[in-house]
């Protein structure tokens, strides 16, 4: 039985724009036709009048790769309309069940685009020396299905959890990203600590895997896109009345207040 791609992906945005969790997808679906899902999703996003922004990867844990038995991380599509001014508390409304992260930011200086036959090694060191800028970055989660739950393709489809970002003052790059240490804090208590090592064991290996996952799907690559390279800590449930603070070494403090 052949896989209505369409029909999967109004089901996720519904559950996305009404913040009503769905059933999880399972295991029949490929990753093939789960980023099939997840373009769909995005042409959705884009029909509506959202702008699209850039690329966001999931899974550069190393450990978070061998508790899902895969060897490349996952990439979801970020929108213009997810971005929230620094400073402006964070209203829960409209999501299911949310949490949140700290992530390292990059920022495109102009456009990449896979040439004719450029394998991915080359497009990485293309996309790194157009990388003008690093941030850090706190990125908000919310799978949309039951119970927070759900297979690898499952994910995929589902954008990877994508829902609302905030980037901070940006740095310039390059720079050493590697062995940063990193303290989460909610209500002034540290509750999530990492390096910034947990991307990949060094964040520029974030460039590597996004190439290569560009070269198979065709992920945009427009200038100023913001492109966020993954959690260094496991992610914190957030409720209301939350004072959340990503504390990466030789970065200015990001912090975000919840409505």
């Amino acid at each position: 039985m052949s896989t209505d791609i369409a029909q999967l992906a109004r089901t996720l945005d519904h559950a996305q724009t009404a913040a009503t969790a769905t059933s999880q997808l399972g295991d029949a679906l490929s990753i093939e036709d789960a980023y099939a899902v997840q373009r769909e999703i995005l042409r959705l996003h884009l029909e509506r009048g959202e702008r699209y922004a850039g690329p966001k990867l999931g899974f550069t844990s190393a450990a978070k790769m061998e508790q899902m038995g895969v060897s490349d991380i996952i990439v979801g599509f970020l929108t213009r309309e997810m971005e929230l001014p620094v400073g402006q508390p964070i209203s829960l409304e409209g999501l299911i069940h949310p949490r949140i992260e700290p992530e390292l930011v990059f920022r495109l200086s102009h456009d990449v685009a896979p040439e004719d036959g450029e394998d991915a090694a080359s497009l990485a060191a293309r996309i790194r020396a157009a990388t003008d800028a690093v941030a850090a970055g706190m990125e908000i989660i919310d799978s949309r299905y039951e119970n927070f739950r759900f297979t690898l393709s499952d994910v995929v489809a589902d954008n990877t959890s994508a829902a609302r970002f905030v980037v901070g003052e940006w740095q310039d790059f390059p720079r050493s990203l590697s062995g940063l240490l990193v303290e989460f804090e909610v209500n002034g208590d540290v509750v999530e600590r990492g390096t910034s090592d947990a991307i990949l064991g060094d964040p520029l290996r974030a460039f590597d895997q996004l190439a290569a996952m560009t070269v198979k799907y065709g992920f945009a690559l427009p200038a100023g896109a913001p492109i966020l390279a993954g959690s260094m800590t496991p992610a914190v449930y957030l409720e209301p009345g939350q004072h959340v603070s990503a504390r990466i070494e030789s970065f200015p403090d990001l912090t975000v207040d919840v409505a």
